[in-house]
């Protein structure tokens, strides 16, 4: 029998560190109890770089416990430390180019990490703190030049720089070929006007990788030419303007204008008005990604909510054993462990070389839905106790909403799935 190192916690105790089976021979599955151990590790779907990944990132995690997060949202400040231990450990960088410091691992290893430092209690606020990092210079890597590469992938892997991702804007939303900022090109330089809103990480970063037109929308024979992609610096030029929202304040939103903004034209990724073709190369990691940190939230939020109805007695048992309570938490477990499954069925298809949207769109719908499901029934199955901050459950439901809306809303994945699968005339 294989053994792995795993984390166990209980509410009332710390983490403390044990050897749990992995499997048992002639295919019997070991129940695993995953409602109540925290950052169990043995899954046996899981390849074993998976199951380093789990375990690593883990034991990292349990030095950042729910109360971690609790502070940090109440300060309002950015999760320093951890992204800092993650880079020390070179964590910043599983998707990346080893030859400029990553790990050259798969979307499906790092899916497998985000949920984990979800799953953890640190929710979107602990995901979103890196999650520039692991999907998003994607286009650097496969467009970029290998000046480029080393130039912005080197310090962004070793944690010396952060980014953040500029694409929606306030006019358009979702209908990102209307976009309407705009760079011009003035000899050496670019200059771009206009803004960007719902940029994360903005307050943080020193990089900025934007999507702007190039070539005016009247001027272009389809609407996704004429887009380009800069990387570069954030400067005096941007006016960054915080959004203030319901969770996740510890890691900022903002709403951005620039006018007059000089980007190097050596900060151009790729070839002039190809832009949108480079962005559509990450989308789909970025779905499975965002599904696996909903996955993280709805484990968690399972969790408590499983240990709460042990312990909780009223009326002179545990709430646990009324079948009110029991059912809707059992039929939650499951609809994670489906959604689980299938994303990470689209993540091996991603990592091998499967281009095409609808099982990544299809993943992230299902995660999000069942992980807010989960997370609605933990405050529920809490009480009135749900409500306090005391027991986290209630900043879980408020962060289980931004998997629900972002990158893509649900109704988008929707008009995907009817005209990409089903065939069905194109609605919007």
């Amino acid at each position: 029998m294989h053994s792995t190192t795993c984390i166990t916690r209980t509410l009332s105790r710390t983490p403390r560190i044990r050897l749990t089976p992995r499997w048992r021979p002639l295919g019997r599955r070991l129940l695993h109890a995953r409602a109540t151990e925290y950052l169990q590790c043995n899954d046996p779907d899981l390849t074993e770089s998976q199951r380093l990944v789990r375990t690593s990132i883990a034991k990292i995690c349990a030095n950042f416990p729910d109360e971690y997060w609790a502070k940090q949202e109440e300060l309002k400040k950015f999760p320093t430390e951890l992204y800092d231990t993650l880079a020390k450990d070179g964590w910043l960088g599983i998707c990346m180019p080893e030859q400029y410091g990553g790990s050259g691992l798969g979307i499906a290893e790092a899916a497998v990490m985000m949920q984990t430092i979800s799953e953890s209690g640190g929710g979107m606020t602990a995901a979103s703190s890196i999650h520039m990092n692991i999907f998003g210079l994607e286009p650097v890597a496969k467009f970029g030049t290998e000046e480029q590469k080393e130039r912005w992938l080197v310090p962004l892997i070793a944690g010396r720089e952060r980014a953040c991702f500029g694409v929606t804007e306030p006019n358009t939303g979702l209908d990102t070929l209307k976009l309407q900022s705009s760079a011009t090109r003035d000899g050496d330089d670019y200059v771009l006007t206009g803004s960007k809103i719902w940029i994360s990480t903005a307050q943080n970063a020193q990089k900025m990788l934007i999507l702007t037109r190039t070539t005016p929308l009247d001027q272009v024979k389809k609407p996704s030419q004429g887009l380009s992609l800069f990387y570069t610096d954030m400067t005096d030029a941007v006016e960054i303007t915080e959004i203030p929202k319901m969770g996740r304040a510890a890691v900022d939103t903002n709403t951005l204008f620039f006018d007059g903004w000089r980007v190097p034209a050596r900060d151009l990724v790729g070839k002039e008005n190809e832009g949108f073709k480079m962005i559509m190369h990450g989308m789909n990691a970025e779905r499975i990604l965002i599904g696996a940190e909903a996955l993280g939230l709805g484990y968690t939020a399972l969790r408590r909510a499983a240990i709460y109805a042990s312990e909780r007695h009223v009326f002179g048992r545990p709430i646990g054993k009324n079948q009110a309570i029991q059912h809707p938490l059992a039929d939650s477990w499951m609809k994670l462990e489906a959604a689980r499954l299938m994303l990470y069925h689209a993540a091996k298809m991603y990592d091998q070389g499967y281009d095409s949207g609808e099982y990544a769109n299809a993943a992230k719908y299902l995660a999000a839905e069942a992980a807010f499901e989960a997370c609605e029934r933990a405050v529920m199955t809490h009480g009135g106790m749900g409500y306090a901050k005391e027991y986290h459950v209630e900043r879980y439901l408020r962060e289980v909403f931004i998997p629900r809306i972002a990158p893509v809303s649900r109704e988008m994945i929707c008009n995907y799935i009817g005209e990409r699968v089903l065939g069905l005339p194109k609605s919007y």
